[in-house]
Parts: C-alpha cells; structure tokens; sequence
C-alpha cells in the first residue's frame, strides 16, 4: 500500500493528476493565502513550536505582532464597523480585535487569491507548493493537538471544581463553567480526552500515519468546536479553524476514504504532494518531525507539570484551607442575626487559594476578593476588587483594603476572626464544613445501580 510520503510512479494517473481544474486550482490559492496568514498571525498557532523557549518569553512573545497590527485593526473596526478594538491580557481567543483579524485575512486572502489566479492563469497545478503546503498545516496542526491534550493528560485545564464552585446553585453557574465542572469532576475522563489529542499530533508528525493523524484530529476539534459552540466557550475561531485544516489535510484523500470507508473497495496511491521524493530525504524528514514533535512535548510537560503543582491538589494551600460556615457575626460589639436581608453579613468563608478568599453573603451570593496573607502574624488583608483587577494593579495605591482580619484556629473545627471590615470592628465565629460531604465529592464509583443516581 503506498503512503502518504510515497511518491508514485509515473503514468496515467500521474499525468491525470497533473492537470488541476480550474476551481481546485483557485481554491488552493485561496487555502494558501488564507491559512497561511491565519496561522502566522494567530499567536498560538506558531507560538507552539517554539518550545521551552516561548514558555521563557511568555504571553507578551504570543502577541506582540497583534500589538504591533492593533493600530491597523481599530482603524478597520472604527471605519466598518463602528466600535474601537484592542487587545486584552486575558488569554481569550474570540475577543473583538480577533474578529476584525480574521476579517481582514479573509479579505486579503479573496483579493490575493484574485489577483494570483489572473496573473498565474496558465499554471496548470501547484503540486510542488502544495507539498511543502500540507507539510506545514500538518506539524502545525500537531502542535496544536500537543497543546491541548497535554492540558488534559496533566489535568490543568479543567481543574477540580473549587470549594467555592461547591456552594455555587447551578444555575448561577455559566454554560463553560458547567462544561469545565462537568470534565473537572471526572480526571480519569480528562486525561483520557487529552490522550486522544496526543494520540492524533504524534500520528500526524510520523508521514506514514499521517492520514489516520488526520481524520482523529478531526474526531477531536469536531468535539472541540461542539463543545465551544454549544458552551459558549471563547475558543471558537482557533478550534473551528483547527478543524478545517484537518479537513484540509483530508481533501487530496477524499477519493480514497470514499472508496474505503462507503464502497468498500481497495486503494491506489495517494494524492497528497510530499516534498521528499528519496528515501534518504524522507526519513530526515521524518526524524526532524517526530524531534520537533518531542521538543514542543517537553515544553508543554515541563509547563503543565508547574501549573500542576501551583494548582492541582498537592498546591500550597491557605492556613485556613477549607469551608467555614459563620456561626457567629459581631458588629462594633453587636451580634448581627443570620437574615437573609442583610448584604453585608457574611453567611460561608472559603479559604481555598493562598491569595484569595471567598464570602457567601446571607442571600447565597458569592463574592472572591485578593488577600494578602501573613501566616507567621495570622493577619489577613482584604484587598478591594476581583483578583484579576489585582493582577494588573500598578502600584500599593491602586489596591483600596476593604479590611483586615486576624484568624486564630482554636481547634480543627473551629477558628476565630476579628479585626476591621468595612470601618467596623467585627468577630467571627467560624465552624468548619467537610468538603467531602458534598454529593459531587462524596458519591462513590458503584457497578451496581438500581437507580438513576441523580
């Protein structure tokens, strides 16, 4: 059975192949220019082969073209569109100034692809562009499936759900907080879905396995793009166009899966062009794939293994690590009764990350502000704000202290709170919830079912 890298030989066939239509020949011009521009100017597209050297540089590397671009951008957005753009610093792909992006690749692309097919009318196929061509999607594509299976093998993606996210009603939950809760709950079910992206970069970097490289990619960013679409998760431009160049990679083979998957019927050689024509060049290729492939693997373990140890279960962990119902309120010496018309009363304390806390209020509403915490005085500093609005704060001025809070564990289940909030002096008295006792964590794995276990 011929390969994909094996080049076939001369004759009818070959000669047939050689004269492209007319449509198949502007659709690749478009496909090239399309793409190609899509994958260099989307950050982490390219940004993933670069390997334990783009982890050093970080998320300024990533997008430091889009910066550069973002002048261009809001003044396309203003003039067509009506609304400024920039970019920011949340790691979010479908954000308006990636719109107006892809709207200009789009256009550059149609006009381009215009252009080249006037000035190139006699060319008759591109066998040799389109080689190098589907090269490049391919390791590309790769890089990809790298970056999202190893999130899930070291399950950092979708993490446990928080303590705080266990005394969250369900319907105050986001469809993507549902959707990450629903993998997070599951670790066993997240590596196995990391592991099947992993599965189909390593058979896309090996030339032989190429096509079955290819059709698992598209399994795995066709769910991807259901789950985005269906769980408004803003992923939605990378993961759709990541299942179009897996099905780009499967066009020059549609003859050949349609003869095997529907008719049933044996094969001829395959169609896809590949730039290596001696065996001696084709397996350098190949060993230059599968390194790249290791290189870009070590980075994202090397990666995924730190943010696993900052945030999975073995992580530091606050002084008061728990959740920590509010047995007793005192206000400026007053006891405060537990009503539900109280904004201010705090009803549950979660202490679940070393930097922040969580507060339920009387109405069940919770609110997650930044601390600093000085363990050795057991002082807590409520800083004014979300965590995010903490992070890109400049300077100690900008950061408001809603209070300060002094805690003392007087027994395992017991602690203590006293200081100032709010301008007044409060007490409170906490008594600990086991997180454990929750359904979500304390139902176990059963092979015997009598009924549903809703």
């Amino acid at each position: 059975m011929t390969t994909a890298g094996t080049i076939a030989p001369e004759g009818p066939e070959s000669a047939r192949r050689a004269r492209w239509n007319p449509l198949t020949r502007i659709a690749f011009r478009f496909c090239f220019l399309y793409f190609g521009l899509f994958c260099v100017l989307t950050p982490p597209i390219v940004f993933e082969l670069t390997g334990l050297l783009g982890r050093q540089l970080g998320y300024d590397a990533q997008f430091w073209h889009i910066r550069k671009l973002q002048p261009v951008l809001n003044w396309v957005s203003r003039e067509l569109f009506g609304t400024a753009v920039q970019l920011y610093p949340t790691g979010v792909g479908d954000q308006t100034i990636f719109w107006v992006l892809l709207f200009c690749i789009l256009v550059v692309a149609v006009v381009g692809a215009a252009v080249w097919s006037v000035l190139d009318r006699h060319r008759r196929q591109y066998r040799t562009l389109a080689g190098w061509y589907f090269l490049v999607i391919r390791i590309l594509l790769a890089g990809q499936m790298l970056s999202f299976g190893f999130a899930k093998a070291i399950p950092t993606q979708m993490p446990e759900p928080s303590l705080a996210t266990l005394l969250t009603e369900y319907g105050d939950l986001t469809p993507m907080a549902v959707l990450w809760s629903q993998i997070g709950v599951s670790t066993p079910y997240e590596m196995l879905l990391g592991a099947a992206e992993i599965t189909a970069a390593i058979l896309l970097l090996v030339p032989r396995t190429a096509l079955l490289g290819a059709l698992l990619a598209l399994i795995d960013t066709l769910q991807i793009v259901v789950l985005n679409m269906t769980f408004d998760v803003p992923e939605k431009i990378s993961s759709t166009h990541l299942l179009l160049m897996s099905l780009i990679l499967l066009a020059p083979e549609a003859r050949r899966l349609t003869r095997v998957l529907l008719l049933n019927r044996t094969t001829g050689p395959s169609a896809v062009p590949y730039p290596f024509h001696t065996r001696r060049s084709r397996r350098i290729a190949a060993l230059m794939q599968v390194a790249l492939g290791l290189w870009i693997a070590v980075a994202l373990v090397y990666s995924g293994w730190h943010a696993w140890r900052s945030g999975g279960p073995d992580r530091p962990k606050p002084p008061l690590y728990g959740i920590w119902s509010v047995s007793q309120y005192t206000r400026d010496g007053r006891p405060v009764p537990p009503l539900t018309t109280d904004a201010t009363r705090w009803k549950t304390v979660v202490f679940d990350y070393p930097d922040t806390i969580t507060f339920q209020r009387m109405d069940d509403t919770l609110v997650t502000v930044p601390v600093d915490v000085d363990a050795a005085s057991h002082r807590i500093r409520l800083i004014e704000g979300t965590p995010q609005s903490r992070q890109m704060a400049t300077s100690e001025h900008t950061q408001n202290p809603l209070g300060t809070l002094n805690f003392q564990q007087t027994a395992p289940d017991t602690a203590v709170l006293t200081g100032e909030l709010g301008g007044h002096q409060v007490t409170l008295m906490l008594d600990r919830i086991d997180p454990d006792s929750f359904p979500q964590r304390s139902t176990p794995f059963r092979w015997v079912q009598n009924r549903p276990n809703f």
